[in-house]
């Protein structure tokens, strides 16, 4: 089996692979996408950090290709639904480099509070500007975390052990679990309106870009600072700039930057902005942490067949992952359907299998759901190993039943989700072979193609409505790939379900929410 390296990775791991029988590995770093495509088909294994992107032209290139590794959590540069039908198998080592971001983090806040960057700076000129210089006392300040994940955990834990007060806003996990872990949950006005400090600790989402904005800040205490080591763009910088411009921001630490390199933007001239060139992972025992992981998931995954951290695929055989792949493929999606459906934290998840299911063994299908449902929400720290555990750490009660009974279908899948706000039921199924279809949706019967971007709409049941709709999307040159329209008799209602070639911009979808027999619009992205 042949491995190529072609990101910068520890000597740990790249001596594991040359220890390991059966496993060649090849070190080539810096490669162009060209080079990459025209070698990648001679590899079984690939290793790779953030600088190789693992595009769907390299992977159709990639003729022998089994399984890519990333060592560190992100996996932006990877194209995974292309990966997955090609049936190459995607890793990732989640846990290496959190104790180490999070230190960053607390770095980070120390250095700004106590201006230790301007203070090396302007003495090693000669200066000795102790007045001008003065800091404060970050104990019993109070700080606010955005995020409550595993970094965001041991800040807050770290700052605990400060005499600081935390406060939390994580919309995922139920304030009952922040509560037992001795902190306070809050909405996120009013994480602005009580921290002293804000550090971020959420993955780039839809929901998370641009999320400190100039409505934010403007909701902040006068003289807060801010801290991101997570990732860039979900601190507006313009926005920023402007917040430390008028004094309402003291001062802002960040790791990671809208485009990377940061280059010479704006706030480089700011006195009390810091900066660091993303080195929230970049400690020694970091780099070993995940070049270590990533090299034991790769030999173990060419040489026994045992799939670890796998974000695309479960730990099963071959033979029974062929069998299985319909279903995980299906449950995935109506997790992530139901993840954008469902608003505010969950308290229950409900999996009902019914009918033939060939006697499968279908508890990796329950984890694919649970993964599913969660991956919109923390993106790359889920896989089909951590799931169940990421689920229960937010307070989530995971429940699993089975009945032969399937009504009019060979087999059925049904996902519940159950908060305090409300409950949704999605269900789906599988036509031939392997042709995934969700048919239920709450009240509503359907035959809806999971995947893509969609537009999900309710809408008065009357002549016109439909037509209004296209012409809206028409108008703006968003071509539709499919419609499904599902009815619900008792209120005179459509669903509709529009799979769109292009994802529907901000401003076409809230065009569409103006619309006189229109009653809601969600965009959906599986």
């Amino acid at each position: 089996m042949k491995v190529l390296v072609s990101d910068v990775l520890g000597e740990s791991g790249i001596q594991m692979f040359k220890d390991a029988d059966g496993i060649e590995v090849d070190v080539k770093t810096g490669m162009s996408p060209d080079e990459l495509k025209s070698v990648i088909g001679e590899y079984d294994g690939l290793v790779i950090r953030s600088a190789t992107k693992v595009t769907e032209d390299v992977l159709e290139a990639a003729t022998n290709l089994k399984v890519v590794g990333r060592a560190g959590i992100g996996l932006d540069n990877v194209d995974i639904p292309a990966a997955t039908k090609r049936g190459v198998i995607v890793m990732n080592t989640p846990g290496g480099n959190v104790v180490t971001t999070a230190e960053h983090a607390i770095a980070m806040m120390l250095s700004l509070t106590r201006n230790i960057p301007l203070g090396t700076m302007t003495l090693k000129q000669g200066k000795w500007e102790k007045k001008k210089l003065q800091g404060r006392e970050i104990f019993n300040k109070t700080l606010g975390l955005i995020g409550f994940g595993k970094i965001g955990s041991i800040v807050a834990d770290r700052a605990k052990g400060l005499k600081m007060k935390v406060v939390i806003y994580d919309p995922f996990i139920t304030p009952e679990k922040i509560e037992e872990a001795g902190y306070i949950p809050v909405t996120l006005d009013e994480l602005y309106a009580r921290a002293d400090y804000i550090s971020i600790h959420v993955p780039k989402l839809k929901e998370t870009q641009n999320l400190l904005n100039k409505e934010a800040f403007g909701k902040m205490k006068d003289g807060v600072m801010v801290v991101n080591c997570a990732r860039g763009g979900i601190v507006n910088e313009a926005d920023l700039m402007d917040a430390m411009d008028s004094g309402k921001v003291a001062g802002a630490a960040l790791d990671v930057f809208e485009t990377e390199p940061a280059g010479d933007i704006p706030l480089m001239t700011q006195e009390r902005f810091i900066c660091t060139p993303h080195l929230g992972a970049s400690t020694k025992e970091a780099q070993t942490n995940v070049a270590v992981a990533v090299a034991d998931q790769l030999i173990e995954c060419l040489i026994n067949g045992t799939i670890i951290n796998a974000v695309n695929a479960p730990s099963v055989t071959g033979d029974l992952l062929t069998l299985l792949r319909p279903f995980l493929t299906l449950g995935e999606n109506i997790g992530s359907l139901q993840a954008q459906l469902v608003q505010g934290p969950v308290k229950k998840l409900q999996i009902e299998f019914h009918g033939d299911f060939m006697g499968l063994d279908l508890s990796s299908v329950s984890t694919g759901i649970i993964k599913g449902f969660l991956s919109p929400k923390v993106k790359d720290e889920v896989n089909f190993v951590n799931a169940a555990v990421i689920a229960k750490d937010m307070g989530i009660k995971v429940t699993e039943s089975t009945s032969t009974d399937a009504e009019d279908f060979v087999n059925l899948i049904t996902v519940n989700v159950i908060s305090d706000n409300e409950t949704s039921s999605v269900s789906g199924t599988i036509y031939g072979k392997k042709e995934a279809r969700v048919v239920m949706i709450n009240k509503f019967r359907l035959e809806l193609v999971p995947e893509g971007n969609l537009l999900f709409i309710h809408n008065t049941d009357k002549p016109g409505a439909i037509g209004s709709i296209g012409t809206v999307l028409g108008n703006n040159g968003v071509n539709i790939g499919r419609m499904h329209v599902g009815q619900e008799d008792e209120d005179n209602r459509n669903v509709i379900f529009i799979t769109t070639d292009a994802k529907a911009s901000d401003e076409v979808v809230e065009e569409l929410r103006q619309l006189s027999m229109v009653n809601t619009v969600m965009p959906i992205d599986l």
